[in-house]
């Protein structure tokens, strides 16, 4: 019979693969009864190693903060840069795209030299800065409060400002892909806006490097199947890359 301690490695291993783990899922692969798994995630959760919500845990720091945009920047650099050399690709002739908020879609907005002219709808004032110096580029930049994080506007403003805008594609950026709870960020102001900004968009594109999958933030956007591509690294867990696309959504690995 597996003993406690191999239980609990059993369990930080798979919580460091996926990013979560369930209690029947830990009961069938280990041969043990579900109050056995939970006793063992006290445990663990005692020990300040994991999270534990209902009939799962998360590891025990999943929640993200809400920081500057200056600071995510400097985070997985390389990586970002290479999901935004995939994501041009994406672009066509005479597009119409939106380009949210946040340090990875800045990365792409850094490189994004379209060869026809396109339209680029976006909340981020150092993304209409940038894009504002390309060739091939007329900029329509949302109105709204300011939030000094992001160098972005959120809010009624900038929503109404979406309402006569119809793109081919959004590409957003996020804090937390959970299989669980679905695609998050920071504030719950940022994800009604990304709401609005994916009902003006025929496909929505998350461009997350690998550490995003398994986090959560505490404004919901959608539920995973609610998303067309997801753009990241090669870091992404097997398992998780798995379940994702048997929802429909197609990954492409950046690297």
């Amino acid at each position: 019979m597996i003993s406690i301690a191999e239980r609990h490695k059993y369990i930080k291993e798979q919580l460091q693969a996926k990013g979560f783990v369930r209690v029947n899922d830990l009961a069938d692969q280990l041969g043990v009864t579900g109050a056995t798994i939970r006793k063992d995630l006290r445990i663990l959760e005692s020990q300040n190693i994991l999270l534990r919500t209902h009939g799962s845990a998360s590891p025990v720091k999943p929640h993200v903060m809400d920081i500057s945009i200056d600071v995510k920047a400097q985070q997985n650099k390389d990586k970002k840069h290479c999901i935004a050399l995939a994501a041009q690709k994406l672009i066509k002739p005479d597009d119409a795209i939106i380009l949210a908020s946040g340090s990875t879609v800045t990365a792409f907005a850094e490189v994004l030299s379209p060869i026809s002219t396109i339209n680029v709808v976006t909340p981020s004032i150092g993304i209409a800065l940038l894009m504002n110096d390309r060739d091939n580029v007329k900029v329509l930049l949302l109105g709204g409060e300011m939030y000094k994080n992001s160098l972005s506007v959120r809010g009624s403003y900038t929503e109404a400002g979406l309402v006569n805008v119809s793109c081919s594609k959004l590409f957003i950026g996020c804090d937390g892909i959970n299989l669980e709870t679905g695609v998050t960020c920071a504030t719950i102001e940022e994800a009604r806006l990304t709401t609005a900004m994916m009902k003006a968009s025929s496909k929505t594109v998350i461009l997350a490097d690998s550490s995003k999958f398994g986090r959560r933030g505490f404004g919901k956007i959608g539920n995973i199947e609610d998303f067309d591509i997801i753009i990241t690294d090669s870091g992404i867990p097997d398992n998780m890359r798995e379940k994702i696309e048997d929802l429909g959504v197609q990954i492409l690995i950046a690297d």
